[in-house]
């Protein structure tokens, strides 16, 4: 019985010592304390300003959360959102399924990258939305136009984040491969892409941006139509809080689809990610 009773009182003092060296509460949560109490000041201020202002010229949160409950419960909300998720989703899978390999192409061979690698810097570089009176003569004013909006001004940075992480390989990898006699695909599929996943993620959340902007421009230019056509809408009735609402939306939308990405990256290299526990 003795020996029952030593084990559990060590047992009783290693999780009283335990609960003693976990840290407080807002100490473990105090970014999302931070950043939850900033939001709320923002809100308050603006809620304040908004009220003292003309509403043709600006409006203020509680009005916009009415505006969005009233789109809300006509459909109007959410078949916007639906036209602009459509081609805006598809045009990204298919920028990354065309980015990702041509990044992995041009990062790993010199012939490709004299071939391709100044179209890659051209069009990142130039203003594409300069092209979309061009895209709207080629592929209408429908949906095929949105999605080649959305791939054009999306692949670039997936392409140039990809080429450099084959890039950033480090030459020894590669050659320890060669050695054991790999072939060129098994040294691709085994050493450099697993090596380029973090640069490859950092192109998907630089480019599901780029995406969500580019949808909107899309609507914009080409059809009244999805939450950029509301934002059109809402401006020619000079309904500011109307405005506000598919705004809103959108800014959701993509720090949603960023924070998507960013588990997705844990997910695919864990090892990749560093640890916040660290700083101050």
């Amino acid at each position: 019985m003795t020996m029952i009773e030593d084990r559990e009182q060590s047992a009783a003092r290693t999780v009283a010592v335990t609960a003693r060296r976990r840290p407080p509460f807002h100490w473990r949560h105090r970014s999302g304390l931070i950043t939850t109490g900033s939001i709320l000041v923002v809100l308050a201020f603006w809620e304040v300003t908004g009220r003292r202002m003309n509403p043709i010229f600006a409006s203020y949160p509680s009005a916009i959360v009415r505006k969005f409950d009233d789109q809300l419960r006509s459909g109007l909300l959410p078949q916007a959102l639906l036209d602009s998720l459509q081609p805006l989703l598809l045009g990204f899978c298919l920028a990354a399924l065309i980015g990702v390999p041509v990044g992995l192409l041009i990062g790993r061979y010199r012939a490709a990258d004299a071939a391709l690698g100044c179209y890659v810097t051209a069009g990142y570089a130039m203003p594409l939305v300069a092209l979309i009176p061009l895209f709207m003569l080629w592929f209408g004013l429908g949906f095929a136009v949105k999605v080649v909006i959305v791939i054009v001004m999306t692949v670039f940075p997936i392409v140039i984040n990809t080429r450099a992480g084959v890039r950033a390989v480090p030459r020894a990898l590669t050659e320890v491969g060669t050695s054991f006699m790999a072939s060129e695909f098994a040294v691709m599929r085994k050493i450099i892409l697993p090596a380029t996943v973090p640069h490859i993620m950092t192109g998907l959340r630089l480019g599901i941006g780029r995406a969500v902007i580019a949808i909107v421009i899309a609507e914009f230019f080409t059809a009244i139509g999805g939450l950029g056509g509301q934002i059109i809408l809402a401006g020619q009735r000079f309904d500011t809080a109307g405005l506000f609402v598919p705004v809103t939306v959108l800014m959701v939308l993509g720090v949603g689809l960023t924070y998507l990405v960013g588990w997705l990256e844990k997910k695919a290299a864990p090892w990749a990610g560093g640890t916040d526990t660290e700083r101050n």
